[in-house]
């Protein structure tokens, strides 16, 4: 409606009013006091070599089985590129990520999407798909709060997965940028530190925790892997922002990113509960699973409803933003919407939801 201030579940990103401003002030402050050579210099493809230190300590491993990147993405690109040739066989899950796809695709690799259950992704028609004769080079996971479902990966499922890449000879992409934000259940172990065999490579970033403005992501891997793909990102951009990780580093440091973490989680624990809330009571004819953590849920509206026309008509006649299921899935979706809710204040959350409910009757009365 003209005028009408967008109310936005699109994107997944958080508000300015959970990130630490003053904390990454003071931290930027730190960065360039303790270590000016280092950070205002190109650096190297590997990263800023004390964030590096600090990843590796982290997750358990040797600083050289750690790359940080110009944020995940990159970090996911940069694997892609390393491990996936035209023609490849990729398991992806279904639904996933949307870029996810867009990348594989612009790579020519062969995308063999995979159920995603409740407790994630369908193991055994995996299984079947393997024993079918499909070798894939890479199996792509979002095992914490999944984008675009927010379902969560089981303990038993990480196993299998595990036990499955061994026997068929395929790496586990970990892709795994929200485990931190959880306030529901207990942490799992990651698949990383369950694997023996050196068949997962591992992604995150600080994007959710910190800023998504810092741009800051990395990957961690066998030793073999990292370096090829440090070969590839001195090629590409000799290092990355050196400022942005040092900054990254002094936050992690002194223990704010802690205290970040735990503000993320508590204030978008509440946003998740009062979205579930408002769709029962303004969409109760929606089914949706309410995540233990991260910034997704999951909508499918009755089969009247076409998401296409929805996205559109919310958007432009109502003023609320949601992306169309179709979007994270090569066929299908066409009654899903992803909603975000990281971004969306807590004020604003039921009125977002009765402009939703409002576009769908105008799209249900249109039809």
């Amino acid at each position: 409606m003209p005028g009408m201030q967008l109310i936005s579940f699109a994107r997944g990103a958080p508000s300015l009013d959970i990130i630490n401003v003053d904390g990454l002030k003071a931290a930027a402050v730190r960065a360039f006091e303790t270590d000016p050579a280092g950070i205002t210099a190109y650096g190297t493809s590997v990263g800023y070599l004390p964030l590096r230190t600090w990843i590796a300590e982290k997750h358990g491993v040797e600083a050289d089985q750690v790359i940080v990147t110009n944020g995940s993405m990159q970090a996911d690109a940069l694997l892609f590129e390393q491990l996936v040739k035209p023609g490849d066989a990729v398991i992806v899950e279904k639904p996933t990520y949307d870029r996810t796809l867009l990348n594989l695709r612009n790579l020519g690799a062969e995308v063999h999407p995979v159920t995603l259950e409740a407790d994630g992704i369908d193991v055994a028609e995996l299984r079947a798909l393997l024993e079918s004769g499909v070798r894939p080079v890479l199996a792509h996971i979002i095992p914490n709060f999944q984008n675009p479902a927010g379902v969560t990966l089981s303990a038993e499922k990480r196993t299998a997965l595990l036990a499955l890449a061994q026997e068929f000879g395929f790496t586990i992409f970990e892709d795994d940028p929200y485990a931190e934000i959880r306030w529901r259940g207990e942490k799992l172990p990651s698949m990383l530190e369950q694997d023996t065999a050196g068949v997962v490579v591992h992604a995150s970033s600080f994007t959710k925790t910190i800023a998504p403005g810092l741009r800051v992501g990395y990957l961690v891997g066998p030793k073999a892997t990292i370096g090829g793909i440090a070969k590839r990102a001195t090629t590409i951009y000799i290092s990355p922002s050196m400022v942005a990780e040092a900054i990254v580093h002094q936050f992690c440091a002194s223990g704010d990113v802690t205290r970040s973490i735990e503000k993320v989680s508590a204030t978008l624990g509440e946003r998740a509960r009062l979205l579930g809330e408002s769709l029962r009571k303004h969409i109760p004819d929606a089914t949706f699973v309410e995540p233990d953590g991260g910034y997704f849920l999951w909508v499918e509206l009755p089969e009247d409803i076409d998401t296409t026309e929805l996205e559109k008509v919310a958007a432009k006649d109502f003023g609320v933003a949601v992306v169309k299921g179709s979007d994270f899935l090569l066929d299908g979706g066409r009654h899903s919407v992803r909603l975000a809710f990281s971004a969306v204040l807590n004020d604003e959350v039921d009125e977002g939801v009765q402009r939703l409910a409002a576009a769908i009757e105008a799209v249900r009365k249109s039809a």
